[in-house]
């Protein structure tokens, strides 16, 4: 009878061990909990459509943002969807430079596609979206000026008169 009470002990501590790891598994991963803002030289945000990109000036509530990404398995079916597409480019002061695309229910980081939980995704998708409505963008380094001027012309007879 004590054997059986032992073998039984070891099968639950087993299962409770599996269950603990299953669960921390399938919990995902926050890829930018130890992120912090004196990182991050620069930043910018590229949205696709409608082809603008931003510089980022507030780099602490981009932080913020990142710091709930949570990131599940890896999964590049992202490039079957169609929708906006968020494209943030962080340079860091050690001299890398990091690509993270939100199109929920994906994040892209450096071309590596992941299942994400929803919510941070969206938040960084609505982000990229506020900055675009208060921030003048810039698309292209050059600018079409056009002159209108009207050519009179001047004769003898008319400078007489």
């Amino acid at each position: 009878m004590r054997k059986r009470a032992v073998i039984i002990s070891l099968i639950c501590i087993v299962s409770a061990i599996i269950l603990m790891f299953v669960f921390a598994a399938a919990g995902g991963r926050k890829p930018y909990k130890n992120l912090e803002a004196v990182q991050i030289l620069s930043a910018t945000v590229r949205l696709t459509p409608p082809d603008v990109t931003i510089q980022i000036t507030e780099i602490e509530e981009l932080v913020d943002l990142l710091k709930d990404v949570v990131i599940y398995n890896k999964d590049n079916s992202y490039t079957e969807y169609a929708g906006q597409g968020v494209t943030f480019t962080l340079v860091m002061a050690d001299g890398t430079q990091t690509g993270i695309m939100a199109y929920s229910p994906f994040l892209v980081i450096d071309g590596v596609g992941y299942k994400t939980k929803y919510e941070p995704c969206e938040a960084l998708s609505h982000y990229a979206n506020m900055l675009r409505t208060e921030t003048p963008a810039f698309t292209d380094n050059t600018q079409e000026i056009t002159f209108l001027a009207t050519v009179i012309e001047v004769t003898e007879e008319s400078w007489h008169s």
